[in-house]
């Protein structure tokens, strides 16, 4: 791993995970989350004034053993909610089946490196009942900006530390077995539009 892999990107990713819009787009449907909670991609922990102590019990906080890892233990620690920081990658998560109520996939989809089977693994996880809450930037719906997409998308990947921006989110949903009816899309306000095309919503698993 380089060296702007290692300590350059993981500043610059979890300061940008922290701006405003980014933040407005949590607070609409982290606070759902309730249970056991298995968060992947937890990174500095930028969901955490979002849940309701009221309806989590806990949190499991995924992270690759990578440079945002110091960040998460850091979050974790001075959380007033339970949490636990577990170096996995998405694609391979050492939880139990059915052991979670609530999965948070915020941001995070765009840069796992096998996006079918994190999703998989989290399916796996996520109880008969549970419920999984989705807020990612992705693929347009609109075929100019997707173009773009295609096109920044090589760049992009390098600067953003493995993010791609062009993942068509609602695709995957449906191909790794969970609902897509409930899911919206926007582009996020003061973004550019091939980085700020949002879909989110609270899916089920089919």
């Amino acid at each position: 791993m380089g060296l702007y892999r290692r300590h350059i990107a993981p500043h610059l990713i979890n300061y940008a995970c922290g701006a405003e819009p980014v933040d407005k787009e949590r607070g609409g449907l982290v606070p759902e989350a309730e249970g056991v909670v298995i968060e992947v991609g937890f990174g500095g922990g930028r969901n955490l004034p979002h849940y309701d102590p009221a309806r989590v019990k806990r949190i499991i906080g995924a992270n690759p053993a990578d440079g945002f890892l110091r960040f998460s233990e850091r979050a974790a620690d001075d959380a007033l909610l339970p949490v636990e920081v577990i170096a996995a990658p998405a694609e391979n998560l050492p939880l139990e089946d059915a052991s979670a109520d609530t999965a948070v996939l915020t941001f995070t989809l765009c840069s796992v490196d096998d996006a079918l089977k994190s999703l998989s693994e989290l399916r796996r996880v996520l109880k008969p009942s549970g419920r999984m809450i989705v807020i990612e930037h992705g693929r347009s719906d609109e075929p100019r900006v997707a173009r773009w997409q295609d096109r920044i998308n090589p760049i992009w990947r390098t600067i953003g530390a493995g993010c791609n921006i062009n993942r068509d989110v609602r695709a995957l949903l449906l191909k790794s077995g969970f609902t897509t009816d409930t899911l919206k899309t926007h582009y996020m306000p003061d973004t550019p539009k091939p980085m700020g095309f949002i879909t989110c919503g609270i899916v089920e698993k089919t």
